[in-house]
């Protein structure tokens, strides 16, 4: 068990948190969740050690292990892939770090005997003759080929980098698991292996994720950095989120009794807990919401931007025909006679391990990239906004962000262009920030506001969730559900896809997937399934 009390820490005068009084159980999962800056990272450096509290303390068990999702994805340049991993449990990497070192002494001695005998015991004990089988299972569980294990750190790129450090921090079970965004960098395979191997895991997890489906499918608790204060809900991230709701609009009418958001809340807990108990997390731990306290939810404090998109026409029945569509970069073909037909009604996600594939189909459809064979034509109904994975040079200039969705209109009011920015949380002084100093997240609101401006009846979106906060993710996510025109998306974010998509695209390397479905029913086609093997099968596939 984990326990902190009266904890608090602040940022010279500013505190992130403080009475924080919380306490981790094993068997249980729990999400952090804030805004941005609300110190979700450094509460997990609280606990870690690598933070000291400004007051209050943290008390772990005597002699149980923590493992924590190391950062620094150059930290072990020198060792190899395997050896890395097993670095997680230092205790048995030391202990088969000095017995390989033993055996390698040139004049072995009578002392060395005996201490040879003592490590062999103790590396029997801790299980370090299956030690790298069981490194390599959890490798390829992340989707590092078996062509990587014998590496060194430095010959391998930083996604494969990301994922040995994963399988180092769950490597040999231990007691308490801290990750700070552990589905970063992973492909949709990937983060469901992983929330699987979560969801059986026997001791405490605590995880701070913009994943909304991987904190839904493994998180049992929800712990709220907000009003900086530290709350913690029993439940996963949309009980929590919906129960917010709940309570937000029920503040806004202040006619409404008690007894009737009572009622409401409870009706609410009765469908949740009646879905719930169908799902395996339900089944495989105990029952979440028996001990729910209606009386500890307080709503939160953190603005929730409007996302809206209204199409200044009607999509006519001829969208896009993409013929014989062939591209080459660097000399090598990303695309090779692909054709689409893209018909009114389609949300069509992009799904897949061809990320060039993607983004060039993008660019050349956004008419970004006129370097390429084939054709696409589009219909005389349709107008087009593009979302660019890279946004870096549409934020090159000293403008205003006001000034900088002028650019973008028709309109001279200014008025008019603050009320779209005003949606993405840009009001006042905010509106008047230069472009050059926005952070990641800023610059998406700012790319959704310019989406929303345009009117357009097709959205062309690579990646759009990457930078967005929780709160963010969700409002695109309900505003692309409602959106009427025609939509074509890549997203690694599970939850966005599966609720969003109606049919699924799949570059392979050796032809195209092209499915009228969802995408939890594309993941479980059988059909696809081996398609999708017959297309990768020979072929080398680019690790991300």
């Amino acid at each position: 068990m984990i326990t902190a009390t009266e904890l608090a820490f602040a940022f010279g005068d500013r505190f992130l948190f403080k009475d924080v009084n919380l306490k981790f159980i094993p068997g249980n999962c729990y999400g952090i969740i804030g805004a941005n800056g609300s110190g979700k990272s450094t509460f997990l450096k609280l606990l870690s050690g690598e933070l000291k509290p400004d007051r209050g303390e943290i008390s772990i068990g005597a002699g149980k292990r923590m493992a924590v999702l190391a950062q620094d994805h150059f930290a072990f340049e020198e060792h190899g892939v395997i050896d890395t991993v097993i670095m997680g449990w230092s205790k048995l990497h030391d202990v088969r770090a000095e017995r390989v070192a033993l055996y390698e002494k040139a004049d072995f001695s009578e002392a060395d005997g005996i201490r040879a005998s003592e490590l062999e015991a103790e590396f029997a004990e801790l299980g370090g003759w299956e030690a790298e089988a069981q490194a390599a299972v959890l490798l390829s569980g992340l989707g590092v080929a078996e062509s990587y294990h014998e590496k060194l750190m430095r010959d391998v790129d930083e996604g494969i980098k990301v994922r040995v450090l994963l399988a180092q921090a769950i490597f040999g079970s231990p007691d308490m698991l801290l990750l700070d965004e552990p589905t970063n960098g992973l492909d949709l395979d990937s983060i469901s292996w992983l929330e699987e191997y979560l969801i059986e895991f026997p001791n405490i997890v605590i995880v701070v994720s913009h994943d909304r489906h991987f904190l839904n499918s493994v998180c049992t608790h929800t712990v709220d950095i907000d009003y900086g204060k530290m709350r913690m809900y029993t439940g996963n991230y949309d009980f929590w989120y919906k129960m917010n709701r709940i309570l937000v609009q029920q503040l806004k009418d202040q006619k409404k009794k008690n007894e009737e958001k009572a009622k409401d809340l409870k009706e609410f807990i009765q469908r949740f807990s009646a879905n719930a108990s169908k799902s395996k997390q339900a089944t495989s731990r105990k029952k979440i919401l028996d001990k729910l306290d209606l009386g500890s939810i307080v709503p939160s404090s953190r603005r929730i931007p409007f996302v809206g998109f209204k199409p200044d026409r009607d999509v006519g029945n001829n969208v896009v025909r993409i013929n014989g569509l062939s591209k080459e970069i660097d000399g090598k073909g990303v695309l090779a006679d692909f054709d689409l037909t893209v018909n009114k009604g389609d949300k069509i996600a992009l799904v897949g391990k061809e990320h060039l594939a993607k983004t060039a189909l993008f660019q050349i459809l956004a008419g970004e990239d006129e370097d390429y064979g084939g054709s696409a034509v589009w219909g005389q109904t349709i107008s087009k906004s593009y979302f660019p994975m890279d946004n870096t040079r549409l934020f090159a200039s000293d403008l205003s962000i006001t000034e900088w969705l002028q650019q973008y209109s028709s309109s001279e009011d200014e008025t008019y262009i603050r009320s779209f920015l005003g949606r993405m949380l840009f009001s006042g002084d905010e509106a008047l920030k230069p472009i050059r100093v926005l952070s990641g997240g800023e610059k998406v609101r700012c790319l959704l506001s310019k989406l929303m401006l345009s009117g357009a009846n097709c959205l062309i979106l690579d990646e759009p969730t990457n930078h967005l906060d929780l709160e963010s993710i969700t409002a695109l996510n309900e505003g692309l559900i409602e959106f009427d025109g025609v939509l074509l998306f890549t997203s690694h974010d599970h939850e966005f896809v599966t609720s969003i998509a109606n049919r699924i695209v799949e570059i392979c390397p050796g032809g195209v997937i092209d499915r009228f479905t969802s995408f939890d029913d594309y993941l479980a086609d059988k059909q696809v399934s081996a398609l999708r093997d017959q297309y990768y099968h020979g072929h080398v596939i680019a690790e991300i």
